[in-house]
């Protein structure tokens, strides 16, 4: 079989002058991601503050590159939102033991 420059021969069975199909579901493929399940953080208020302070003094010191800043600043969003659903949780349980207390 004779190729010409610059092209490329898949055949999927020998002289059938077909492309071959890209094989999708090749066993080194990653599976997708499932999402995380709901449910309490699994890190305490406590921890994920205090990483979340380190980050902050990361961004404020500077020398770090852009890239660098984005993922910190992602990580920081992250890490406060954990810290918000830990206190609301933590707002819903003192709710839960006297309903007469205004939220």
């Amino acid at each position: 079989m004779s190729e010409s420059p610059g092209s490329t021969t898949f055949g999927d069975s020998p002289g059938s002058g077909r492309p071959a199909r890209p094989n999708r579901s090749a066993p080194n493929s990653p599976a997708p991601e499932a999402p995380d399940p709901p449910g309490p953080p699994a890190v305490s208020y406590e921890t994920a503050r205090a990483e979340l302070e380190e980050v902050v003094r990361q961004l404020e010191a500077g020398g770090v590159t852009l890239e660098q800043s984005l993922a910190l600043w992602e990580r920081g969003e992250e890490l406060a939102r954990t810290c918000q659903a830990l206190l609301d949780g933590a707002r819903a349980r003192l709710a839960a033991t006297d309903p007469t207390r205004d939220a």
